[in-house]
């Protein structure tokens, strides 16, 4: 992009929308009269092209520019044009189709690595759904690179839907949540899994790696987002140094003779595990 000190007057490039929107970026959620207020005095230094107008448009432009430089075309299928146009919202879904990005940016990879759970929407080769909660130490999903993050799976109840839908197509959205700041992210993209790769080391516990190769990383608007506070971490979660207790269920399991169904290996077998309820 060119430096606005060079042509000095913002709307040769950017016009009113993207001024909007990059002052929506700026500002606080739920602060409509603050935005207007903001978008008046943005609006007026950049056009008159001031010294010091120049410079904080042009920071806040290039900051704005490289997110749409990630840009990604995102296509609406039939179904969702049809309710689109059924209920007049083509046109914002175009805009904000227009956000969407092919890779992970510094904000997005903060936001990330500072959760401690997803949802995770698989779907098998007949296209039925799955979702599931999927938890862990907060940053226990990495960001490798801005195309790729990658997370441990962890011993659960043997059935590997999620798993196995990666398995068989690959095909993920994965949904990040702060409830506590009421905001989220979502990540779209292809998986697969390694049972030996290398950063199974920083896992302990973990069965494999699972890898997302992103597809699209996108923001959604938070107003239905339910503000909650962590009460506690869940005690299933691996940790160094410390032995992870067995569910109960899978303890009361071990300890029957009229069946046998653990994994030969489950630790839930040796007497000497910890057992917890939740």
């Amino acid at each position: 992009m060119r430096d606005l000190a060079a042509h000095g007057h913002l709307g040769q490039d950017w016009g009113e929308p993207d001024l909007r929107y990059l002052v929506q970026a700026q500002t606080p959620s739920g602060h409509s009269a603050w935005r207007e207020l903001a978008l008046r005095m943005f609006r007026t230094i950049a056009y008159r092209g001031s010294g010091l107008g120049v410079w904080f448009a042009d920071r806040h432009v290039r900051r704005f520019a490289s997110m749409r430089g990630r840009a990604v075309s995102f296509e609406f299928h039939d179904g969702q044009r049809q309710l689109q146009q059924r209920f007049d919202t083509e046109r914002i879904a175009n805009r904000l189709g227009d956000r969407v990005a092919a890779t992970i940016g510094d904000r997005e990879r903060a936001f990330i690595e500072g959760r401690d759970m997803f949802f995770l929407a698989t779907v098998d080769a007949d296209g039925h759904p799955n979702c599931s909660y999927k938890g862990g130490a907060p940053g226990f999903v990495r960001v490798v690179d801005e195309r790729t993050l990658a997370f441990p799976n962890y011993d659960g109840n043997g059935m590997y839907l999620s798993m196995g839908n990666v398995r068989q197509t690959g095909d993920v959205g994965l949904l990040f949540i702060d409830f506590d700041g009421q905001s989220r992210t979502r990540v779209n993209g292809r998986a697969s899994i390694d049972e030996a790769d290398p950063l199974l080391a920083d896992f302990p516990e973990a069965q494999f790696i699972v890898r997302v190769a992103v597809r699209e990383v996108f923001g959604n608007c938070p107003r239905y987002i339910h503000k909650l506070a962590l009460v506690e971490r869940s005690q299933f979660v691996p940790e160094v140094g410390r032995r992870t207790p067995a569910p109960a269920w899978k303890s009361g399991l071990a300890q029957r003779t009229d069946i046998d169904v653990l994994p030969a290996n489950d630790p839930a077998r040796d007497p000497d595990t910890p057992v917890a309820e939740r």
